[in-house]
């Protein structure tokens, strides 16, 4: 199983250089033993960058993988098992990620509380644009626009970002089940890492990559709303340039 560097803590998530040893090769992708790349899933797209291995340097052009995480770096890698590489994320891309994530989380949240317990039932982050899927939700104007003014308030307190471990039974203590999403989680897993936004503003259980403080989104900016049936809205958004940019750190991991 590759160690997920990225989850060590939400400052780990600023860090984008890291070394590793190759356990797997895969036709043009291969395993390593510890990663700071992100893989897609939980709606947040993959990191993109580089390994420097012993045969100069390769684009990582997609990860994948829930245990044994994959990085695709074409056909002709010739790297082999035991091997030691450094890995470099693309910075750019990476933080636009953490800033998307952070805001899918604020926003939900925030739509929980406004709107009788609106449940988010999906969403996709990407870096110049996201979106959250909505049930059971009609918004209309005045809606969209207090949900939004709302987050934009939010961003301008500067409320801190954390994470901690919990168990099931320690988070549906504190937050509803149906906030959480506690029905989309293998029951095998029991300990959570848990992201929450200042007071819980926002508390739920999630593995993406998140920025410590919110100043750091930008505002909020809607850009359009689609029915998906069945009481479903989809609310897409775009962030504005951010009061507060921090740059990665240089350590490497």
């Amino acid at each position: 199983m590759t160690i997920k560097l990225y989850l060590e803590s939400i400052d780990a998530g600023y860090a984008h250089r890291f070394d590793a040893r190759v356990v797997g090769v895969d036709e043009d992708r291969v395993v390593l033993d510890r990663t700071l790349f992100y893989p897609l899933g939980g709606g947040q797209h993959w990191d993109t960058g580089v390994l420097a291995g012993p045969n100069g340097d390769l684009h990582v052009s997609e990860v994948r993988g829930r245990n044994d995480v994959h990085h695709s770096v074409g056909a002709d890698h010739q790297l082999e098992v035991g091997d030691e590489v450094r890995g470099t994320v693309d910075w750019e891309t990476r933080y636009a990620h953490m800033r998307m994530h952070t805001a899918q989380h604020l926003v939900s949240g925030l739509a929980y509380e406004m709107f009788d317990g609106v449940r988010t039932v999906g969403n996709q982050i990407h870096a110049d644009r996201s979106r959250i899927d909505f049930n059971p939700i009609s918004f209309d104007e005045v809606m969209l626009q207090s949900l939004i003014d709302g987050a934009n308030e939010r961003i301008d307190e500067g409320l801190d970002v954390t994470d901690s471990v919990m168990t099931r039974g320690e988070i549906n203590a504190i937050m509803p089940p149906e906030r959480t999403n506690m029905d989309l989680l293998p029951a095998s897993v029991n300990e959570l890492r848990i992201v929450q936004i200042g007071d819980r503003v926002d508390m739920c259980p999630c593995a993406g990559t998140h920025v410590s403080n919110i100043r750091e989104l930008g505002h909020v900016e809607l850009l359009g709303k689609k029915s998906k049936g069945k009481g479903t809205q989809r609310l897409s958004y775009r962030l504005h340039t951010p009061s507060l940019v921090r740059s990665p750190t240089n350590v490497v991991l």
